[in-house]
């Protein structure tokens, strides 16, 4: 799955670096910036929406990356004050840390995101002179490294029901599913070519069937259906 990054206009002197996605691709979480310069803008995007309030309020804004987790895909936003030693964190519109007056400018700030208070690590290194790069580690892992690992351990589909989109995620090696940020109650039982996770979304009956491929690479092949209509997956 592809990300849109919206394109907008910003107060003159804040120069946002953007980077990561919902499945970044080509990305590894690393953002580069001089301040002497400024970081090279991203290339041209169709215009989405107009930016948050908190991203017009950031002055010394420097990185954000999109990262997708069974509840949801959040937005983590970094400021660095390259004088001042200023680093702040948000998540999700709201501030997770704040230092001012940092007397070193290299450094990490660790933090949790999401329900499951995953750990997310923001790692700031001096390039050259007075350039910086900032890499964004989830659990321990390079941003690109964790969402290819979590390709491979969960399946998530993308549906619109009753007036509302609905993004629905299950983890393989639990196998707990994920509405819309909630984890849902379910019930599993076997069937004949498998076995079946039943749960509920409003008024209508859900169930993701997994049944073998019959192919050593591919292994099981999980499948959402949702009122007897399967649902394509998506990639993240």
């Amino acid at each position: 799955m592809g990300l849109a990054l919206a394109e907008f206009r910003l107060p003159r002197g804040l120069r946002p670096v953007l980077g990561g996605g919902r499945r970044p691709r080509g990305l590894s979480g690393r953002v580069r910036t001089d301040p002497r310069r400024g970081p090279e803008p991203p290339p041209p995007q169709p215009t989405a929406h107009s930016p948050p309030d908190s991203l017009v309020k950031m002055t010394d804004l420097v990185a954000v990356w999109d990262v997708a987790l069974s509840d949801g895909v959040h937005r983590i936003e970094f400021e660095h004050g390259t004088t001042s030693g200023k680093r702040v964190v948000y998540v999700d519109g709201k501030e997770e840390i704040r230092k001012e007056w940092m007397f070193k400018l290299v450094g990490k700030e660790t933090f949790c995101v999401g329900a499951a208070k995953t750990k997310a690590t923001i790692n700031i290194d001096a390039v050259s002179g007075f350039a910086y790069e900032y890499t964004l580690e989830i659990n321990g892992k390079s941003l690109k490294k964790y969402m290819e690992n979590r390709s491979k351990t969960t399946n998530t589909w993308v549906l619109h029901l009753d007036g509302e989109d609905l993004r629905v995620v299950l983890e393989k090696d639990t196998m707990d599913v994920w509405c819309n940020g909630k984890k849902m109650e379910t019930a599993g039982e076997f069937v004949d070519d498998g076995t079946e996770t039943h749960f509920s979304v409003g008024n209508h009956d859900c169930y993701i069937k997994a049944v073998s491929s019959g192919k050593r690479r591919e292994g099981i092949i999980h499948t959402l259906i949702v009122d007897n209509r399967e649902i394509p997956e998506i990639l993240e």
